[in-house]
């Protein structure tokens, strides 16, 4: 089973020239190179020449998944992002603000008529109109390979006053959660802001994690390695995985379609969630991440 974690979705705001230089070493499991929120209007020719050099540099960016954020092709802006990037070697091009599956194909659209690529597609859903229409952005495009949520403004459009257990958050987190689960997409949080607040962070993290999410965005490097150990399995998690596929093989092999484990029946659908979890543990091996598999 393949599985691309992206536990840790970094946004790199393209107008520093040292964050991107500092981006090449970090663990995140996808860097958002982002020309949109985090670059000031007077600052948005500057992040794409910034990018653009970084790139000429070199393409090589490790282990992590490499993705731009564009400004909203409805704006000039988008338009001149499109045609900046249109022939830099990137995983995915991230959506900002997608609220119906017509705008969303209308920006693949755009952006195929300026890449030969048919690049992988992400999209924000940050606003109460995206969060109602967020199955049928799943629906609409095999393009489509991640729902990043965009909590902020989220927040802000919902009236809602920000809480540790962001209980304002739940209903639409979770609408969300169904439509990718729904399509196959991977889905990944909002970001957590208050960056001096550990203990917070890692509650929002093991919150998003206990509600399905794959990952949640970062804003700061000081984030990333208590939000990958949150959504690292540990080793208990894969001897209980090991277990439930070996259970279910030898039950096949009986005959029956259900195994008994730890007096616990198991049906057949926990399997594709343990060859999941399995995929991801070897994933972390294999980048070298084995201190964040513990007990």
């Amino acid at each position: 089973m393949i599985y691309r974690p992206r536990r840790t979705l970094l946004y790199v705001p393209n107008h520093v020239t040292k964050f991107m230089h500092k981006a090449r070493n970090l663990d995140a499991d996808t860097i958002v190179f982002d020309l949109q929120e985090s670059v000031p209007p007077e600052y948005k020719q500057a992040a794409r020449d910034v990018l653009l050099d970084e790139f000429s540099q070199s393409s090589d960016f490790g282990h992590s998944e490499r993705v731009v954020r564009i400004n909203s092709l409805e704006s000039e802006w988008g338009k001149q992002d499109i045609a900046a990037i249109k022939n830099l070697e990137i995983d995915a091009i991230l959506l900002p603000r997608v609220e119906s599956a017509n705008q969303l194909l209308e920006s693949i659209e755009i952006i195929d008529q300026a890449r030969q690529d048919r690049v992988a597609i992400m999209v924000n859903i940050e606003s109460p109109l995206g969060v109602l229409n967020a199955k049928e952005i799943c629906a609409a495009s095999d393009r489509v390979v991640s729902i990043v949520m965009g909590t902020t403004d989220l927040s802000n459009e919902l009236k809602i006053t920000p809480t540790y257990d962001r209980a304002g958050l739940l209903t639409s987190l979770s609408l969300v959660m169904l439509a990718a689960r729904a399509y196959k997409k991977c889905v990944v949080d909002g970001p957590h802001f208050d960056l001096k607040n550990v203990e917070a962070c890692e509650f929002s993290c093991r919150q998003a994690r206990d509600l399905g999410f794959d990952g949640k965005a970062v804003v700061h490097p000081v984030q990333l390695d208590y939000t990958n150990d949150a959504f690292t399995p540990k080793n208990n998690d894969i001897q209980r995985a090991k277990s439930i596929i070996q259970a279910i093989d030898e039950a096949n092999l009986a005959g029956r379609n259900v195994a008994v484990l730890d007096d616990r029946l198991i049906e057949p659908s926990l399997k594709e969630w343990a060859e999941r979890v399995i995929s991801l543990y070897n994933r972390v091996k294999d980048l070298g991440q084995n201190e964040l598999i513990g007990s």
